[in-house]
């Protein structure tokens, strides 16, 4: 969407805020010894005291309120009473709701207790690969441009990008234009970040695989080439400077 009016601008932060602090207290809360159902409970009660809705359970009938990926598994995975978190596990949670009719998205890879099992040169790949790709937008700068940064510094640090997942587009529904805003370069994509449009921007930085690959489950992906990914996400405001970062209280940059 594009921001016309303070009450857009509004119900746009209440929306961001309500994921954001979900967000937040769901990285809090996990630990070893947890199942991931239980820690999607947790969020979805907190969803719930916003008046928020799940945004996957909403538009795709997802079966569950968040995403929570473990280890192996890139995105999309599904809360499970049978998935136990393990100290060191690589977890992803991505939130996202609807509130007051309107949409926000927001995401984070993070290690269970001690990092046993070296994954956090890769979350910290991640993390410096957004901060940088949102020091570069505003309005009139290419889609692709920022694709380029984000595949360029994967490359530095020696991981490579997820080709086949991307950043989108939000406010009025989970994914609006432009949608597949990528971790890499298209050439041929002429698009530009427009001023006052919400976007969701995020990173699928991996060791080894370059695609995603779905499971059985019809939900869950996995790497074309197996490895580990991390994925960090904010939702914000394009301007003719910084943008907006409406998701910021998440506090998945710090």
């Amino acid at each position: 969407m594009s921001i016309s009016k303070e009450s857009e601008l509004l119900g746009m932060q209440k929306a961001s805020k309500a994921v954001a602090y979900t967000l937040r207290e769901m990285i809090k809360y996990a630990q070893a010894g947890m199942t991931t159902k239980e820690l999607d409970e947790y969020g979805a009660k907190i969803l719930s005291d916003f008046g928020a809705k799940s945004a996957p359970h909403l538009t795709y009938g997802f079966p569950g309120w968040n995403c929570i990926s473990v280890d192996n598994e890139f995105c999309h995975g599904i809360p499970s009473e049978k998935r136990i978190l393990k100290e060191g596990d690589l977890i992803n949670i991505d939130v996202s709701a609807e509130l007051d009719g309107f949409w926000a998205d927001n995401g984070a890879s993070f290690i269970i207790g001690k990092d046993i099992n070296q994954h956090q040169k890769l979350v910290d790949a991640s993390k410096e690969i957004l901060q940088k790709a949102l020091n570069n937008i505003k309005g009139g700068v290419k889609i692709a441009d920022i694709g380029y940064i984000m595949e360029t510094e994967a490359k530095k640090r020696g991981f490579k990008v997820i080709k086949n997942l991307g950043g989108h587009g939000i406010g009025r529904s989970l994914h609006e234009q432009p949608d597949e805003i990528m971790n890499y370069k298209n050439r041929f994509d002429q698009r530009r970040f427009k001023k006052n449009s919400v976007v969701a921007i995020e990173t699928f930085i991996s060791t080894t695989s370059t695609y995603a690959t779905e499971l059985n489950d019809g939900w869950t992906m996995v790497g074309n080439k197996g490895g580990y990914m991390a994925q960090h996400e904010h939702t914000i405001v394009v301007t003719d400077g910084k943008p907006i970062i409406l998701t910021e209280a998440n506090g998945i940059l710090n």
